[in-house]
Order: structure tokens, then sequence, then C-alpha cells
């Protein structure tokens, strides 16, 4: 794994984008690793919620944009609960976005 190719890895999940906040799941800290080998990314996942209704949507734009990464040709992507979400694994950048919606970090 290159430093470069993981680093286009994130730069690519960092345009998928939360469903219901103008956030991407890096901001919010959905996503709690990411590996690249011999062309697959590995991605470690978790959702804000165990009943989240966009489970789907989110995992499918996670492939899509990772598999128009140059060096990319699969894309696993792993469900993790282990530890759970909170509002502690946003990111200050996404704070300032919920602050001025009105919504606490």
């Amino acid at each position: 794994m290159t430093e470069a190719l993981l680093a286009s890895a994130y730069k690519a999940l960092d345009e998928v984008m939360d469903p219901e906040f103008p956030v991407s799941v890096v901001a919010m800290g959905m996503i709690r690793g990411v590996t690249v080998c011999g062309g697959c990314a590995d991605v470690k996942l978790t959702f804000t919620s165990m009943g989240c209704p966009w489970t789907d949507w989110i995992e499918r734009d996670i492939r899509t944009r990772l598999l128009a990464v140059e060096g990319i040709d699969d894309v696993r992507i792993e469900v993790v609960w282990d530890k759970p979400w909170t509002r502690k694994d946003v990111a200050p950048s996404a704070k300032i976005v919920f602050m001025k919606m009105g919504i606490s970090p």
C-alpha cells in the first residue's frame, strides 16, 4: 500500500456525504479504518445507529467512489460495532456545521 493511494482513498471517502447532514462519513467519524493492498480497499465502517435506514446507500456510495480511484479494483466493507459511534467521533469541522444548523454537536 502506498501512502499516495491511501490518501486518494480517504479523499474519495471524504466525498461520501451523510444523507441527513451536509457532512462526510469521514468527518462524521464513521470510517474506522482503511487499508489498500493489491488493488483492494478494505474499509471498516460503523453507522451512527444500528437502525440507520441509509446503510445500503452509504455502502454503495463508498464502493462507487473508491472504485473510481486509480489503483483500486475491489472494495470490501466490514461493518463494525465494537466501538459504537458517539458524538465524540465527529470531527471539529463537522461540529461547526452542526452548530450552524442549530444542532448540538
